[in-house]
Formats: C-alpha cells, sequence, structure tokens
C-alpha cells in the first residue's frame, strides 16, 4: 500500500512532428500527481496506461480510505477531470477521491475503444474484474464499497452496458451523452441479477447533442428506471450541452449527486 506521492517525469513526453522528442515533468502539476503502471490484459491483448491521482492530503490522513473513480477514455479524461475534481473540492466542498484514467497511450491505431467498448465489452469488463481493480486497489487506499465508473460517449455506452452486465461492480456510474450505436440487444433486455448491492447511475444528456444519442438518453433512462431494487437512476440534462465539450460539467453534476458535500468545519470557540 502506498503513501507517498511517485512522481511520473519521466512518464511524459513531449511530441512534435518527428515523434518523441524531451521528457516534460509534470511533478510540479500537483493536481495530476499520483502513480502509473503499464497494465497488458490477457483478456484484450491491449496494454492499457493506468494513471492514479491521489488526493492531496493522502500522505497526512494515513488511515483513511477513499471513494476511486475510473475513467475510461483516460487519456484525455483524466488529464481534465483530475485537476476539475480539485476545484470541486474547494468550491462545492465534494469529498476527495481517487482517480483512475484507463489511457490507450494515443488517439491512433493504438486506441482500440471502439472495440473495447462495443463487440469487446465482455473481454473488456473482464479485464476491470481480474487484473484492473484488484491491482489498483492493492496500491492504493482505494474504498471498493464507492467504486465510480465514468464514461463519455462510446465509454458512456460500455457504463450503461456494463450497469446490465454486472451491477454490483460498480457503486457508481456516471454516462455522460451514451452512444446508442453499440449494445441494442443487450439494452433491451433485463439487468444480470443482483447480488442485493445498492448503487446509482447517472445518465447526463446535453440538449445539443446529436438527436440520436439524446433520444437514446431519454428512452434507456425511462426504460432503466429500476435497473435493480435498490438503484437510483437519474437522467441530468445539460442546457446546450454539445456531444463531448462538456464532460467536466457532467462530471461536476452527477458526482454532486452522488456523493454529499463535507460539512464546513464549526468555527473554533473564541476564548
Amino acid at each position: 500500500m502506498r503513501a507517498a506521492l511517485f512522481p511520473l517525469a519521466s512518464l511524459m513526453s513531449v511530441v512534435g512532428a518527428s515523434g518523441p522528442a524531451s521528457a516534460a515533468p509534470i511533478d510540479h502539476l500537483p493536481a495530476l500527481r499520483g502513480d502509473y503502471f503499464a497494465l497488458t490484459s490477457r483478456s484484450t491483448g491491449s496494454t492499457y496506461h493506468i494513471y492514479i491521482r491521489l488526493p492531496l492530503d493522502y500522505t497526512e490522513q494515513a488511515d483513511k480510505r477513499y471513494p476511486v473513480v475510473y475513467l475510461l477514455d483516460g487519456d484525455s479524461a483524466f488529464p481534465m477531470l483530475a485537476p476539475q475534481h480539485l476545484f470541486m473540492t474547494i468550491d462545492d466542498r465534494t469529498p476527495e477521491a481517487i482517480l483512475v484514467g484507463i489511457a490507450y497511450g494515443g488517439f491512433g491505431p493504438v486506441n482500440k475503444r471502439d472495440r473495447d467498448f462495443g463487440e469487446g465489452a465482455p473481454a473488456f469488463e473482464q479485464f476491470l474484474v481480474d487484473q484492473l481493480l484488484p491491482q489498483t486497489e492493492k496500491r492504493v487506499r482505494a474504498d471498493p464499497g464507492r467504486r465510480v465508473l465514468v464514461g463519455q460517449s462510446f465509454g458512456g455506452s460500455f457504463v450503461l452496458w456494463n450497469a446490465l452486465s454486472r451491477p454490483g461492480l460498480f457503486w457508481g456510474r456516471i454516462a455522460s451523452n451514451p452512444s446508442f450505436r453499440f449494445h441494442a440487444d443487450r439494452f433491451a433486455r433485463p439487468p444480470a441479477r443482483n447480488s442485493g448491492s445498492s448503487g446509482m447511475l447517472a445518465v447526463v444528456s446535453g440538449t445539443a447533442n446529436n438527436p440520436q444519442g439524446r433520444s437514446g438518453a431519454i428512452d434507456w433512462v425511462n426504460r432503466q428506471s429500476a435497473i435493480t431494487p435498490g438503484w437510483a437512476v437519474k437522467r441530468f440534462d445539460i442546457e446546450g450541452g454539445t456531444h463531448a465539450a462538456d464532460l467536466g460539467r457532467a462530471y461536476r453534476i452527477a458526482l454532486n449527486w452522488m456523493l454529499p458535500p463535507v460539512p464546513e468545519k464549526a468555527p473554533a470557540p473564541a476564548h
């Protein structure tokens, strides 16, 4: 179990027209600081780059366990939402959390999101169950009872698919403008039998999203309003929200619904 913050300087590089050039340290960006490891999946065959953002008070709170938020499409979602979460702890008093970005390492051929969130969803889910969740939660002080899965577009489609496939795997799920190009047959069937766990599922939809995605989100929530007993399912609309540019807003709205704000400390009594 790791209590220290680990430098990532050797893991980041500046990419120019001719490829990687020089190391670009991110040690001076505390909102992103935490840990990193690469993990090759036995079920998908891909190697994933796992980035972890640790709470600012992680080393001081040596016995504390934190909610852990797993971000699909971590190549872009992790550097966006790690600072976002910090700002939410300041302005919204959102509880601190460990953020885990699941990245492919690029936006080109190495990126297999179409496969992993589409027809390859069972294999990617098995990777989460067998490897990623156990290894991550051995490395950090995560609270397995408060796992949250976040996905955007195709990633949002996987979030909904996983909610039906393994309802108890995550306590919270956020599907931001999910795509409905995948899993139409699965979405039409009832969820898998749950082990009695409870959870929360937020579907966030921008009113300016593409018509297919917008109508799909509305229809999905209407049909799956009770995934399983004990679950809370809610749709949040972002007025004027587009397909991809409002992920930060979706994260803020949905996570603050799931995690109540930390109470303000009472002022010390005057002497």
